[in-house]
């Protein structure tokens, strides 16, 4: 008996038992929430048909647009040739599997008939971008499986267990190159048509513009980027495991204020057009957006706490040197992403427009996710912090000295070289 308290004592109450049990909590009720909706269906959700997309999309929608960062880092190193962001990436493409995994949980209970995904592999609907943006988040999620192989070839127990198997995986990173061109072309596809699922649907007036497919774009490679850093400076300040470098992520914060300069314009000049002429439907979603029961979301979620203050922090070289500053305008940058997802989303389904005979009179509906999809929400966010964390302890995921080493060892080497001859 007292074997198994000292047991409990070492493993569960520490830091690293305590954050476990308590994303289990979590987890566990997630799974029972998921296991009664695949048992009740969605009657038992807030979901209607006039707001089919809620809670559940938007987690999906901010889960893929922050891992984003993964094909914009792989293109930067693999395909520009700056090998020295190479840890970055590396931390960026096993958040992107994390990621597109939350996403698949989310989809998994949305689609009501989670049994039937398949068919969208089988059954091809070439007219449909939902059917395009299947087959892309399908096969970018194939090149991320490869992707993160060398990651998980880390593993310890795993190479002295396997280690045949543990040297192919990690073989795979030879690859890395040719799956970098794979991942951004999918998933370049991918973000830009998520937008234009949106901006085709012209009985949501609020949706239908060509500019979605470069709004989403845009804030996917933002919020992307922008996590990954965080991410990597919050687990080095929680953990020894994790190692940055300081340098190089106050680098690529420098280049993120500068694109969120031209994020600022875009989504100002977007958010002027709106406002030029009456059109039914779009105005009052508009009118919702901006000064309704999403004017918060708008006005501080996305414009000043989401864009305008973290832009002033990384482009203001004391604040953004200072690392406190630097992680607060990460955090932001990725708030403002979620926000701008969770009002676009939103926004459509509040404003409806009648295509009945008779009088234009446009309706106004309301949301409020039920507990069933907050709980199974919470879950699916616990399950990207869990997966995180793991590869953080186990996995080597926040790293910055491997890449560090291996450019120190060719250094040794040439500098042999050149003495030699």
């Amino acid at each position: 008996m007292k074997t198994i308290i000292k047991t409990i004592r070492e493993n569960i109450f520490t830091p690293w038992g305590l954050w476990l049990v308590f994303l289990g909590f979590f987890l566990l009720a997630a799974l029972i929430a998921g296991i009664t909706v695949f048992w009740k269906g969605l009657v038992i959700t807030n979901l209607t048909d006039l707001v089919p997309w809620g809670l559940w999309i938007t987690i999906d929608l901010s889960s893929i647009a922050v891992a984003a960062g993964a094909f914009s880092m792989c293109a930067i190193v693999y395909l520009f040739g700056l090998k020295r962001y190479e840890p970055i990436a590396r931390t960026a493409t096993f958040i992107g599997f994390t990621g597109y995994s939350m996403a698949m949980l989310a989809l998994l209970l949305d689609i009501g008939r989670p049994d039937r995904f398949w068919k969208s592999f089988v059954y091809w609907n070439t007219h449909s971008l939902l059917w395009e943006v299947t087959m892309c988040v399908g096969l970018y999620f194939t090149v991320l499986v490869f992707e993160v192989m060398p990651i998980v070839a880390s593993f310890e127990w795993l190479r002295n267990k396997y280690p045949k198997l543990a040297e192919k995986m990690e073989h795979l990173h030879h690859y890395a190159p040719v799956l970098a061109i794979f991942g951004l072309a999918l998933s370049s596809l991918h973000q830009s048509s998520l937008g234009a699922v949106y901006g085709v649907i012209k009985a949501r007036p609020i949706w239908y513009r060509p500019e979605m497919s470069v709004l989403f774009m845009f804030t996917a490679i933002l919020g992307g980027i922008a996590l990954t850093l965080f991410a990597s400076m919050l687990a080095a300040r929680l953990t020894s495991k994790a190692k940055v470098n300081d340098a190089l992520i106050e680098r690529v914060a420098q280049v993120l204020g500068y694109m969120m300069i031209a994020y600022l314009y875009w989504r100002f000049w977007d958010w002027l057009a709106q406002t030029y002429t009456y059109e039914p439907g779009r105005t009052e979603a508009f009118e919702l957006l901006t000064k309704g029961q999403l004017s918060f979301n708008f006005w501080f979620g996305e414009m000043l706490f989401g864009a305008l203050l973290p832009t002033i922090i990384l482009l203001y070289k004391p604040m953004r040197q200072t690392p406190f500053w630097r992680m607060l305008a990460f955090a932001m940058i990725v708030g403002g992403v979620v926000a701008f997802r969770f009002d676009t989303n939103i926004v459509g389904f509040l404003a409806v427009i009648p295509y009945t005979p008779g009088e234009l009179i446009v309706q106004y509906t309301s949301y409020t996710p039920a507990f069933v999809e907050w709980v199974a929400g919470l879950g699916i966010i616990a399950f990207g912090l869990l997966a995180f964390s793991i590869g953080v302890k186990y996995l080597r995921v926040v790293d910055h000295r491997l890449v560090s080493e291996e450019h120190e060892t060719v250094k040794v080497n040439v500098g042999e070289a050149v003495g030699n001859a």
